[in-house]
C-alpha cells in the first residue's frame, strides 16, 4: 500500500511538471505567431498609472502574465515610430503619469515624436476632478492638442509637499528614536525626532519644490504658448471647469474619447487602426538592435546587500548589491561591449551594498569600459553613491539628486513593551553586544562610537564624491551636507554633467565609446534574461549557476497583484514613519522621497 501511494504521488508530480511545461510551450508557440504591424495606424498609450522604470526578470512573468510596459518601452516605441511611415499619429490618455523626472522623460519623447512631423494628442476625462492634476497636465502640455470631456476640469493648482512627523506618536507609544546624522540637511530622521519642519529641512524642501514648480511653469508656458506670468496667474485661479479651461487656453476643446479617436483615424486615412505603443514595439522591434554593443544595467530601488528582488508590499524593487555588481562584471568580461549605460533610480540604502556597486563602476572604467549614468526619479544618498563614479552623469531637471550624507541609529522599544506587560531581561557578553538592541539606550561609549562611525562614513562619501566629480573636498562638502537638489540645481553645482534622459545618456555613451553620433548600436541589458527553461528548472529546485557571478546575476522576484494595493497604501505610510523596511542596517545612506502631490 505504501508503494502504491508513493507511486501515485510520483505520477501526480510528473503530470504537474508536464502540465507546466505544456502550458509554457503553448504560450511560446502563441508568441511566435503574433500579428504584424498594420500598414496605417495611430499609436495609443494609456497613462492611468505611472510606468515602472524596470521589471525584474521574474522568469515566467512574461509567460503567465503580460509584463507591464516600462518607461523605456514607451521612449523606445516613440523613437521607433518617428521614422516609421506606417505610424501617422499618437493619442495618449493621461491620468497619473508619475514623478517629475518620469513626466519629463515622456515629454522629451513626445516632443521628439512631434519633431518628425507627426501629430500627438493628449486627452483626459479631467485633470484632477476636484483634485490636483498639475503633474498630468504638465505632461499633456507637451502635445499638439489637449482635450477634456465636457464634464471634465483642469486642476492645475500647483505643488504641495507633505512630510509626516511622528515624534509625539512615538512618545505616546513608548518608542524612543535614537539616531545620529551627517549633516544638518540629512532629514531622514526628522520624521522620527521632530514635530514640524526645522529651518534646514524647510529651506531644502522649499528650494526643491520651488525648482520643480518653476520647471512646470516653464514647460506649460512653452507647450501652450503662454507667458510664464500668465501660467502662474492661471495656477492661482485653478481649477477650471470645461469651457473655462478652453477660454483660459489650457485645452483645445471639449471632446469625448470616441470623437478624438475617430478624428485621428480619419486623418490617418482609410483602414487606420489603433495599436498600443508596447504592442507596436513588440511587433516592429526595438530601435538600437544592430551595431556596436552598449550594455544597459539597471540599478532600481532601495540599495541592499544580496540579490535584486521585488517587494510585493511597496510595489517597488530592491537594488541588490550582488546582482548589480555581477552585471557590471559580466559586461566588462564581454569583449563586444564598448560602453555601459547605468540607469539609476534609487533613494539609497545600505552603505556597504552601495560601495560594492560603486567599486564595480570604478573597475569597469579602469578596464576601459566607459560608464554613463542616467538618473531617473531619484539618485539620492546611496543612489548617488553608486552613480558618482561614472564617467558622465545625466539627470532630468526634476530628478531628486544628492543627499550626500548618512544617518544611523535605532528605536528603543522597552517602554512600549512594558506598557504591554512584557519585560525583557538581558545577559550580554561583550561590552557593546547591546549596541543594536532595541531594549536599551545607547551607553555614552556606544553613542560616541555611533558618532565616530557617522563621521567616518560621511568623510568617505564626500571624499569619494569630490574625487569622482573632480572637485575640491571643501566645495563638494558645501553642496553635500545631506541636502537634496533637483537635477537642474545639481547641474549648476557640479553634481551632474547634463540634463536629459535615455537619449542623452545614449548620445554620451556613443561619444565615450568613440563612435559617431549616428553610429548604429545594439543595446543589451545585463544581466541577460534567463531562458524560460532555466527558470522552470530553478522553480523545480535545480540551480544552473556554475559560479558566484552566475548566481548573483539572477534575481529574487516576488509576483504581486492588484489585491495588494490597499495593503501597499498602509505599508507606504508605515515606511515613512520608519515602521517597516530593513531597519538601520540597510538604510544608512538613504533619502526619503518628499511626498509631492501634483
Amino acid at each position: 500500500m505504501k508503494r502504491f501511494f508513493i507511486g501515485a504521488l510520483a505520477f501526480i508530480g510528473a503530470l504537474s511538471i508536464l502540465f507546466v511545461v505544456g502550458v509554457v510551450g503553448l504560450l511560446m508557440l502563441a508568441a511566435s505567431s503574433k500579428p504584424g504591424v498594420p500598414s496605417n495606424l495611430v499609436l495609443e498609450l494609456d497613462l492611468q498609472q505611472p510606468l515602472p522604470e524596470y521589471t525584474l526578470d521574474t522568469s515566467l512573468a512574461g509567460a503567465f502574465g503580460e509584463e507591464p510596459t516600462s518607461l523605456r518601452d514607451v521612449v523606445e516605441g516613440l523613437e521607433k515610430a518617428r521614422t516609421d511611415p506606417r505610424v501617422k499619429s499618437l493619442v495618449v490618455r493621461v491620468g497619473q503619469p508619475g514623478s517629475a523626472a518620469q513626466v519629463q522623460e515622456l515629454r522629451d519623447a513626445v516632443k521628439a515624436f512631434r519633431a518628425s512631423g507627426k501629430r500627438a494628442v493628449a486627452y483626459a476625462d479631467g485633470f484632477g476632478e476636484a483634485g490636483n492634476g498639475t503633474g498630468a497636465y504638465y505632461l499633456a502640455s507637451a502635445f499638439d492638442a489637449v482635450y477634456i470631456q465636457p464634464s471634465g476640469d483642469v486642476g492645475l493648482t500647483g505643488l504641495v509637499m507633505e512630510t509626516p512627523f511622528a515624534r509625539d506618536a512615538f512618545a505616546k507609544f513608548g518608542v524612543k528614536p535614537e539616531f545620529g546624522k551627517r549633516a544638518e540637511y540629512k532629514n531622514a530622521v526628522n520624521t522620527f525626532t521632530d514635530t514640524s519642519y526645522g529651518p534646514h529641512q524647510r529651506e531644502a524642501t522649499e528650494a526643491y519644490g520651488q525648482s520643480l514648480f518653476n520647471q512646470v511653469v516653464k514647460g506649460v508656458a512653452e507647450g501652450r504658448k503662454l507667458s510664464e506670468d500668465e501660467v502662474r496667474a492661471l495656477i492661482d485661479r485653478a481649477p477650471f471647469m470645461g469651457q473655462a479651461a478652453v477660454d483660459a487656453k489650457l485645452v483645445d476643446g471639449l471632446r469625448y474619447r470616441d470623437e478624438i479617436h475617430d478624428e485621428l483615424k480619419q486623418q490617418a486615412g482609410d483602414g487606420a487602426q489603433l495599436l498600443y505603443v508596447d504592442k507596436y514595439l513588440e511587433r516592429a522591434g526595438r530601435p538600437n538592435q544592430t551595431g556596436t554593443t552598449i550594455a544597459l544595467i539597471y540599478g532600481v530601488g532601495e540599495v541592499l546587500r544580496g540579490k535584486s528582488q521585488s517587494n510585493p508590499l511597496s510595489g517597488g524593487q530592491v537594488m541588490g548589491g550582488d546582482t548589480v555588481a555581477a552585471a557590471f562584471r559580466k559586461a566588462v568580461e564581454d569583449p563586444s561591449v564598448k560602453a555601459i549605460l547605468f540607469r539609476v533610480d534609487s533613494p539609497g540604502g545600505s552603505y556597504s551594498a552601495s560601495d560594492t556597486i560603486r567599486r564595480e563602476v570604478q573597475r569597469a572604467r579602469e578596464a576601459g569600459k566607459p560608464v554613463i549614468v542616467s538618473m531617473g526619479t531619484y539618485a539620492a544618498s546611496g543612489g548617488y553613491f553608486v552613480a558618482m563614479a561614472g564617467d558622465k552623469i545625466v539627470a532630468q531637471p526634476g530628478t531628486l539628486t544628492g543627499s550626500i550624507g548618512v544617518y544611523n541609529g535605532k528605536f528603543v522599544t522597552s517602554e512600549l513593551w512594558a506598557k504591554l506587560g512584557v519585560n525583557f531581561d538581558t545577559i550580554a557578553f561583550g561590552k557593546n553586544a547591546t549596541f543594536s538592541s532595541s531594549d536599551q539606550d545607547f551607553t555614552p561609549e556606544q553613542r560616541a562610537q555611533l558618532e565616530s562611525e557617522l563621521d567616518t562614513i560621511y568623510l568617505d562619501f564626500t571624499s569619494r564624491a569630490a574625487q569622482a566629480r573632480n572637485m575640491p573636498l571643501e566645495k563638494l562638502q558645501s553642496v553635500a551636507r545631506g541636502r537634496v537638489w533637483t537635477g537642474e540645481d545639481a547641474l549648476e553645482r557640479g553634481l551632474v554633467d547634463a540634463l536629459g534622459g535615455y537619449p542623452k545618456a545614449l548620445e554620451l555613451a556613443k561619444e565615450a565609446a568613440k563612435l559617431e553620433k549616428d553610429a548604429p548600436v545594439r543595446i543589451v541589458v545585463f544581466p541577460r534574461p534567463r531562458p524560460t527553461g532555466q527558470v522552470l528548472s530553478e522553480m523545480l529546485g535545480k540551480h544552473e549557476a556554475d559560479n558566484s557571478d552566475d548566481e548573483a546575476a539572477g534575481s529574487q522576484a516576488v509576483m504581486s497583484s492588484q489585491l495588494l494595493e490597499q495593503v501597499r497604501a498602509v505599508y507606504r505610510v508605515g515606511a515613512k514613519l520608519g515602521l517597516t523596511g530593513q531597519g538601520a542596517e540597510g538604510r544608512m545612506l538613504y533619502a526619503p522621497v518628499p511626498d509631492v502631490r501634483w
